[in-house]
């Protein structure tokens, strides 16, 4: 699937949590959802963008109503160390079989010194109550998720 845009319907998802509950996309309707993508727990990029969506939380008004996710390839066991080593306060979601980073186009073609391989672009998108993308972000910066997201709040 391409990318997907504003306006689009986002797709709905059911995946393992940290603690190995099912949490899909629909469960959240009549509430702003933000989403974010991130190759791999504990490395400094994905690091860097948890905290910043964790901080949001905590202390920026506009997002503290929003339901954050974020997603990645790695275990629910990974992403309950993640979340305990840096305090997250919200699901990190595991798609180890990369479907739903495919459905919201995250998923890509990469380089790494001359190498190519399939794998996470860092993304970000934020969807209205009725579950339509009001905001894409493909790739995003680690640092940039949550400020782009204000820009739409």
């Amino acid at each position: 699937m391409g990318k997907l845009q504003v306006g689009d319907k986002a797709p709905d998802f059911k995946l393992l949590n940290q603690n190995k509950e099912e949490v899909t996309l629909s469960q959240f309707k009549g509430k702003k959802v933000l989403i974010y993508f991130y190759p791999k727990a504990m490395t400094p990029g994905c690091t860097t963008q948890s905290c910043a969506v964790r901080d949001a939380v905590e202390s920026e008004p506009a997002i503290q109503g929003i339901v954050s996710l974020g997603i990645s390839p790695d275990a629910p066991e990974k992403q309950q160390k993640f979340i305990d080593k840096y305090s997250l306060n919200f699901d990190l979601l595991s798609d180890e079989d990369h479907s739903v980073a495919e459905a919201y186009g995250a998923w890509g073609e990469k380089s790494m010194y001359g190498k190519k391989y399939f794998g996470i672009v860092r993304s970000s998108c934020l969807i209205d109550e009725e579950g339509k993308l009001i905001g894409v972000w493909n790739p995003v910066k680690p640092n940039d998720t949550v400020p782009k997201a204000l820009e739409l709040l």
